[in-house]
Order: C-alpha cells, then sequence, then structure tokens
C-alpha cells in the first residue's frame, strides 16, 4: 500500500478535497484486481466523516431476473448490470442536493444486490466507487465516466488475479474445479473487455 503510485494519487486525491467540493473517484479495474480492498483502504486512510464507499457491484441484476435465462451463465457481465440505475444514483450523488442519499450493495453471502445498504450524506466530500466498467465506451456506460471526477485503473498481475478469483468463489460455496473454470471463463472474458479500456483511466496504480 505504500508504493510512489498510490502515495502520490492519494496525495493528490487530498489537495483536490481541499477546495470543499464533492469528488467521485472511481475505482476500475479486472474481476480479482483489488477493487473493493482498494476502495475500504481509501476510505480508512481518509475516515468514515470524509468517504463512502458506494461500489456498482449494487446494481447487479437480481437473480429472480437473469435465473432461466442465457445471463445466468455470464453473470458479471456487463449486461447484466443495472447501468441506468448506477448512473441515476451517480447523478444524484454528484448533485449533493439531498440530505442522504441510499445506496445498494451486492451481498456476496446471498449472490444478491440489497437495495438501500449504504447512506451517503451530502456533507461527505468524497465518494469512491468501485466497478468494473467504469472505463466502458458503450452507452450508458459512457454517461458513467462523466460523473467520475477521477478514476483510477489497478493493475494486478494475471496469476494473482486468477488465483484470488479462484479462493473467492471457492469461499463463497463453488467447488474448485468450478472455480477455476468459472475464473478462466466468465471472468477472463470481462477482464479482457475492461482490459481494453485502461487508456482512458487518469491513473494507472499497480497494485499487489
Amino acid at each position: 500500500m505504500d508504493s510512489p503510485d498510490i502515495a502520490q494519487a492519494v496525495a493528490a486525491l487530498r489537495r483536490r478535497l481541499d477546495s470543499g467540493t464533492r469528488t467521485i473517484l472511481g475505482i476500475a479495474g479486472a474481476p480479482g484486481s483489488g477493487k473493493s480492498t482498494c476502495a475500504a483502504w481509501l476510505q480508512q486512510q481518509f475516515g468514515p466523516a470524509t468517504a463512502v464507499v458506494v461500489p456498482m457491484d449494487g446494481f447487479h441484476l437480481g437473480n429472480a431476473i437473469i435465473d432461466g435465462t442465457p445471463l445466468r451463465d455470464r453473470k458479471g457481465a456487463m449486461d447484466t448490470f443495472d447501468a441506468g440505475g448506477y448512473l441515476s444514483l451517480l447523478r444524484r450523488l454528484a448533485r449533493r442536493d439531498e440530505a442522504v442519499v441510499y445506496a445498494p450493495e451486492f451481498r456476496r453471502t446471498l449472490d444478491e444486490p440489497v437495495a438501500a445498504s449504504i447512506a451517503v450524506p451530502a456533507e461527505i466530500p468524497l465518494v469512491i466507487t468501485e466497478g468494473n466498467y467504469l472505463l466502458a465506451e458503450q452507452e450508458p456506460w459512457k454517461e458513467v465516466r462523466a460523473q467520475l471526477d477521477e478514476v483510477w485503473f489497478l493493475e494486478t498481475p494475471h496469476e494473482l488475479r486468477l488465483s484470488r478469483l479462484v479462493a473467492r468463489h471457492v469461499s463463497f460455496g463453488m467447488a474448485p474445479e468450478a472455480a477455476d473454470a468459472w475464473a478462466k471463463g466468465p471472468d477472463e472474458a470481462n477482464a479482457v473487455l475492461i482490459g481494453s479500456t485502461r487508456h482512458s483511466a487518469d491513473r494507472i496504480i499497480p497494485w499487489t
């Protein structure tokens, strides 16, 4: 966590916050790159009175929508998210004209999004949002990017990402063989797409 890249990025973020306006920081990267870990670490650096984390994963389509459809076998792909809902939330957060905005979060133990689970008071100056497709150029993801003041792209070695993904899937109930297949199948297909958006980031952050 003490690399020069992250130290410089955090210092620049602190200077940005000195303006008193709200900053919405996006953290993008492939599955297993460490986005949620980075977001939680950043929130810890700034403190709960300054920063809140609002993950894109809260906008996974519910299992009631995808079960029995081809989307079930591609859960985590771009079209398995409510991108319009996420965009609407970011616009509300950017306006900062409501006393509190409530955001959903994804509960891995349930494998479902849960509505209104994260409170974002108007006085919080830093909103950190992390997700796979923050830099995607397809609509409406292109509009998502427009709501973000800055986006960091986490760059993590492939083998490390893969091992993390397999371990994560196993920890939430997948058999090791199925976890390996999912990490090398749907997860990897998404990783290739996400990697193609890397050039649009404001900062590339090596993250291990």
